[in-house]
């Protein structure tokens, strides 16, 4: 097991590893237990009651945080023609097709998110090996798919985060920075979990929101109550 700093041992006192929090009280100790020197990202883990390996309780989507997270996306768009000069317009920091293809294809990876037209996708698939495993690969479900293409490019700068549940069944979502007012991490932690509530597949039985998290990039978690969610 990895030894842990003084810092993150004396946060660790901060916290009843036992005991579930309201939200924002949850809030308030990780911003207390965060102990790095940079702007930590706060992330919410989920827990849900499903059985990914089912195809009709696979969750995955994207919802646009009222707070953002702190984070300036770089978006590259897959375009041509008029939907090119759109994504250029809406401030996508990338535009192109076959160019950004040839760069992706020899190592290049400097942006965050790919928004590619339903036209590129036979082109952009060629890549599916080098971005799939990166999880940057254009996907309806998540909106990144799309002839909406400003839309789609001004959600993702507004704070559009995806989430997709993993195989042991959880899921990870970050909800903005350490800096954050508690309020507006709490909106955000909102905004996630009801997502999650509405997208809750009819094939899940027993308890959905089995166990729900927060933490720091670099502190300890901190157990959140799931009694005032939909279960």
């Amino acid at each position: 097991m990895a030894k842990r700093g003084k810092k993150y041992l004396e946060a660790v006192k901060l916290i009843d590893r036992d005991q579930a929090y309201q939200v924002e009280e949850a809030l308030e100790l990780v911003k207390k237990a965060s102990v790095a020197k940079f702007d930590e990202t706060v992330e919410v883990a989920v827990r849900l009651g499903v059985d990914p390996k089912k195809a009709d309780q696979q969750i995955r989507g994207a919802v646009v945080l009222p707070n953002g997270t702190g984070k300036t996306q770089r978006v590259l768009v897959f375009a041509k023609g008029e939907k090119a000069k759109e994504a250029e317009a809406a401030g996508a920091d990338y535009v192109g097709d076959e160019d950004y293809i040839n760069k992706i294809s020899q190592g290049w990876f400097e942006f965050d998110v790919i928004v590619a037209t339903p036209d590129m996708m036979a082109q952009v698939g060629k890549l599916g090996r080098v971005l799939g495993p990166k999880g940057l690969m254009p996907n309806p479900k998540t909106g990144t798919v799309t002839f909406e293409v400003e839309k789609a490019v001004n959600d993702i700068k507004a704070g559009k985060v995806e989430y997709r549940v993993d195989k042991a069944g959880n899921i990870h979502v970050p909800i903005g920075k350490v800096s954050f007012d508690t309020a507006k991490l709490a909106e955000n932690f909102e905004t996630i979990i009801d997502t999650l509530v509405k997208a809750k597949p009819a094939a899940a039985k027993g308890t959905y929101l089995k166990n729900i998290a927060v933490s720091s990039t670099m502190g300890p978690g901190v157990k959140v109550s799931t009694a005032s969610f939909g279960k």
